[in-house]
């Protein structure tokens, strides 16, 4: 566990201490987040309708909720039905836009802290909607529907805001959603029930979807061959995760059938050449070097090359209850292709990022 995720989930006494310490920037915090909704609430602060039709897909918490993933997901399943979707995002590390490049090749992407720039840009290079990673609290552009994603791993009913805490906004902040969707990679099913019933008892009346996110194939990143995730059952691994949820990450590959040591680094680490290195070196025998895809994408061109290879596998969504809140979803933005009107944007107000 990481220091961060110890401050916000570590139950030691020196780690009690700091959350508790951080309280009062948690407090200013949320006073800023409330006064800024509050402004878009009033109209004072201005929405824009973009250029065309746009999902978004986002969460409360910081990172670990599969956003990634399931933001690449909606975009093939709206490709599936005809349309021509791009994925537009901030693009916090250059890890994210080189992970949906991987899933989705024929997908455009494109990164912009100008969210309404990104989205032009992607209508020009032929895209007829768009979907949003991580835009929830982005309200500068109106959206067709605003997908809100829960982990259920992550899940522990405190909603404790940052620093102190890993939300950016409170559960109040679901009445704008206008679907939930609870994620889940290596929870029981009880505890996806758990938490589907307390996001339900704080946010009635509002559709949940249950979305799970499972090991796909595994592939070498030197190889286009990739190889069933039961060829993990009986083997040693050595899961590599600079994620935001290295532990779900671990305890898949465990249920998956390894036996799992960890190599756990900060959401979105730069790694270097020298720690690849050192990550090659460290490997026991007969064991495997396994990282998410993205880390793959940073790992790959610093591996040695001697080194035993660099497995990497990605996560698989599986539509579970409460797809059709999706599907309509996907409905109301096809449809909107046709009747959507762009807002007028100034030069002045085109320049703003977030």
């Amino acid at each position: 566990m990481s220091l961060i995720e110890g401050i916000w989930r570590g139950e030691g006494t020196l780690l009690l201490t700091t959350r508790r310490l951080l309280t009062p920037l948690s407090i200013l915090y949320r006073l800023g987040i409330s006064g800024r909704n509050a402004l878009y609430d009033a109209g004072i602060l201005r929405s824009v309708t973009p250029v065309i039709p746009a999902i978004s897909v986002g969460n409360l918490s910081v990172g670990g909720t599969g956003k990634t993933p399931v933001s690449s997901w909606i975009a093939s399943r709206l490709r599936d039905r005809g349309a021509h979707p791009a994925i537009v995002l901030r693009g916090y590390g250059d890890d994210e836009p080189l992970v949906h490049r991987r899933l989705q090749p024929d997908v455009p992407v494109i990164a912009s802290p100008n969210r309404v720039d990104g989205i032009e840009r992607a209508a020009l290079q032929g895209a007829d909607l768009v979907v949003l990673d991580d835009a929830f609290q982005h309200r500068r552009v109106r959206r067709v529907a605003d997908v809100v994603l829960i982990s259920a791993d992550q899940w522990t009913g405190s909603a404790l805001p940052l620093p102190a805490g890993p939300w950016r906004e409170p559960l109040s902040a679901l009445k704008r959603a206008t679907l939930i969707v609870i994620t889940r990679k290596a929870v029981t099913d009880a505890a996806c029930d758990s938490t589907r019933s307390a996001i339900h008892d704080s946010a009635p009346g509002l559709p949940i979807a249950i979305l799970s996110l499972e090991l796909g194939e595994i592939q070498r990143v030197d190889s286009s061959s990739p190889a069933d995730v039961s060829e993990l059952r009986g083997t040693s691994v050595l899961a590599i995760a600079a994620v935001a949820d290295p532990r779900a990450f671990a305890l898949q590959l465990e249920r998956a059938g390894a036996s799992v040591r960890s190599a756990s680094y900060p959401d979105h680490h730069p790694f270097d050449r020298a720690e690849a290195e050192r990550l090659a070196a460290s490997l026991r025998e007969n064991e495997r070097a396994i990282c998410t895809l993205k880390d793959a994408v940073k790992l790959a061109p610093l591996w040695p090359r001697a080194a035993s290879p660099l497995w990497y596998v990605s996560q698989r969504v599986i539509p579970g209850d409460g797809v059709e809140y999706l599907d309509a979803i996907f409905d109301a933005a096809l449809n909107a292709r046709t009747t959507q009107r762009p807002s007028p944007i100034g030069p002045a107000e085109s320049r703003h990022g977030d």
